[in-house]
């Protein structure tokens, strides 16, 4: 949403098969700070891979957070959007501004980056 150059380098993957831009729904809303205008919110998610997110998603969301000791709002977008990393084939990138408690809810083979 904000143009980060690294970000759309990554989107640009996506088009030429060479990777899948997955995520929460939650994800880019939380992303959208105001500014951000309609074509530009628009485009961004015209590169995303939206995932369901239904009852089985709430649970191992909730249990992530039981098992890492964590509750709260805080952390319930990250527990979202680590049950959607953990479903994905093959090497996993999370890129977060809350590392610290992504790598918490995700297993070691996923790298998680800060954006």
């Amino acid at each position: 949403m904000r143009g980060d150059r690294k970000m759309i380098a990554w989107f640009a993957l996506a088009p030429r098969g060479e990777a899948e831009v997955v995520t929460s729904p939650m994800t880019p809303v939380e992303a959208y700070d105001g500014r951000t205008a309609e074509q530009r919110w628009d485009w961004v998610l015209s590169w995303l891979k939206i995932a369901d997110i239904g009852q089985a998603e709430a649970r191992g969301s909730r249990r992530l957070l039981s098992d890492a000791g964590l509750h709260g709002h805080r952390y319930a977008t990250d527990a979202i959007l680590a049950v959607v990393a953990r479903r994905q084939k093959g090497q996993v990138t999370v890129f977060s501004s809350d590392v610290d408690d992504l790598e918490r809810l995700v297993p070691e083979s996923i790298v998680v980056k800060k954006v």
